[in-house]
């Protein structure tokens, strides 16, 4: 029971850090922007410690953040295999076919009205159904490889980044197009020069969307079928051994792979959309 009073008396001393910190007068600067989120989930995983410790928590209901780090480090090479498996031959290559298919069809249903009139209905339609019900088909039609795990990929972000890329290039005022046609511009230089540009923003939220969704959906098909590899794989074998210090070594394998995902878009995203607001200081 100590140890569960000393993670409250930490969880307080943390909060009344990170509140300073975020209202002080050096609250825009760099180090405390960085510290705040550090000091907060620091804390966060001193009291998970702390109180799985304290009130004995068996490790098959919660294991603590360092039987988890231990795991981690003893099962490097497994962790490895099944990352490179899951993210790289599934998720990634699912995720470049997904959004460049998306793109191309938006750029030629944003000239055709009756394409975007007729695919964006479908989009949401195709976006509401269950992963868990086109997954095992899928995994019927290319086998269970990763192949498989990129196809479902493909279909669950293809919509999000069409619809993305399709209001991203409506985005522009009417008297800038005007504008443009005054110049004598040609449909492909309105385009490549003015509404590609505005989009980019549309698009790049899109292809952030797409980060989280291509990782969920590689991990859930292999729930339904794949080689001895892989973190939905090896999630699904160690929860039925009780192994849950495995399970949570996959979690945070999953965690890190798309947080350095989604973090790379977005620095994509800042270099490309430097002229936005909302990248201006």
């Amino acid at each position: 029971m100590a140890l569960v009073i000393f993670a409250l008396v930490l969880w307080a001393a943390g909060w009344a850090l990170n509140a300073r910190l975020a209202s002080g007068p050096a609250r825009e600067t760099t180090a405390a922007r960085l510290a705040v989120p550090i000091i907060f989930g620091a804390t966060l995983l001193a009291m998970w410690e702390l109180i799985v410790r304290g009130l004995d928590v068996p490790m098959v209901i919660l294991p603590a953040p360092s039987v988890i780090a231990e795991t981690f480090a003893a099962r490097l090479p497994t962790l490895w295999e099944d990352f490179v498996q899951t993210f790289l031959k599934g998720a990634l290559s699912g995720y470049l076919i997904g959004c460049a298919a998306a793109f191309a069809v938006a750029i030629v249903a944003d000239r055709f009205d009756f394409l975007k009139r007729g695919l964006l209905p479908v989009g949401n339609f195709m976006a509401a159904l269950p992963i868990v019900g086109t997954a095992p088909i899928l995994v019927m039609w290319y086998g269970f490889d990763w192949q498989s795990k990129a196809a479902v990929v493909v279909v669950m972000v293809f919509f999000p980044m069409l619809v993305n890329t399709v209001a991203g290039l409506s985005d522009t005022a009417a008297m800038q197009r005007d504008l443009m046609r005054t110049y004598g511009a040609s449909y492909l230089q309105t385009l490549v020069k003015l509404r590609l540009p505005s989009a980019m923003p549309f698009i790049f939220n899109g292809l952030k969307i797409s980060t989280t969704l291509a990782l969920i959906g590689a991990i859930v098909a292999e729930f339904f079928g794949s080689p001895i590899r892989g973190v939905g794989f090896r999630i699904s074998t160690s929860v039925g051994q009780l192994a849950l210090d495995m399970v949570w070594a996959e979690i945070a394998v999953a965690a890190l792979a798309g947080t350095l995902f989604y973090g790379a878009i977005a620095l994509i995203e800042k270099r490309v959309t430097f002229w936005h607001p909302s990248h201006r200081s």
